[in-house]
């Protein structure tokens, strides 16, 4: 999203400019499905941070740092990492385009993780305060912030529930399954999509190991689930990956059934 720059001649609004600038955005999910009025989004446009590339590898902030802005990545995509009682790191989530990254730091006022880029990115910052302030002239806006924040929550009590009672297939489908429907909430193809993390990353969110996570994609590409190459994925049978998923194993592979 490109910042509102002010001028002293007026110009027209391009509704349609902001409308597209928005599109890969987290903040199309807060505004634009509500309705609001050209002049509430520009007043919205106004607040975001110039985009700005983050590296491979950088992180946005770390453990400790000052809960100031949120972040929306315009591209690329970013891993949460933390710390466990015993000071060992846990990959915690994974944050794709359009999605707001930050929101750990809304309780304490203080980031409990920190936010690494899986590839290079460009990500918009959001003032905290001014988002604050903005959301509370705009009711429409408000209502849609926080129910991003509850869709937030609620992955986190999907990643608990999923390492405590799935076995390793359905944890591998069930997150295959997952970030296809992701990128479709962000308008990208949701049956083909590029994995911006590695295995051990999937193996570490899992609670796997790497050579199971190895062979469960194996399985799911010899079955006729999916198609895998490299990181370049093809969900070839969506029925099928939702019934392993819910922990339904088929005795006829997918495969065998389209033949059929």
């Amino acid at each position: 999203m490109r910042e509102y720059m002010a001028m002293n001649t007026p110009t027209p609004l391009d509704l349609g400019r902001l409308r597209h600038s928005c599109a890969h955005c987290s903040l199309q999910q807060l505004c634009l499905p509500a309705g609001i009025d050209a002049a509430a989004l520009q007043q919205l446009e106004r607040i975001v941070r110039r985009s700005r590339p983050v590296q491979r590898g950088e992180r946005l902030y770390r453990v400790g740092t000052p809960l100031g802005a949120v972040f929306v990545a315009s591209s690329g995509a970013f891993k949460t990492v933390g710390l466990n009682e015993s000071g060992e790191e846990t990959l915690l989530g994974f944050h794709l385009p359009g999605e707001l990254i930050g929101l750990d730091g809304l309780g304490e006022g203080a980031h409990r993780c920190e936010a690494e880029a899986l590839v290079d990115a460009q990500v918009c910052e959001v003032p905290l305060d001014q988002l604050s302030a903005v959301a509370m002239q705009l009711p429409s806006l408000h209502r849609q912030l926080l129910r991003v924040i509850g869709q937030g929550v609620d992955r986190d009590h999907d990643h608990t529930s999923l390492l405590v009672r799935r076995q390793a297939s359905e944890r591998i489908a069930l997150f295959m399954q997952g970030l296809g429907q992701r990128y479709a909430q962000i308008g990208q193809d949701g049956h083909r999509f590029r994995l911006p993390m590695s295995r051990e990353d999937i193996a570490r969110y899992l609670g796997l190991a790497l050579e199971t996570v190895s062979r469960g994609l194996g399985r799911l590409q010899d079955d006729g689930v999916i198609a895998v190459h490299g990181r370049q994925i093809q969900i070839l049978d969506p029925d099928e990956l939702a019934r392993l998923a819910q922990g339904e194993e088929d005795c006829e592979p997918a495969r065998q059934r389209r033949r059929g």
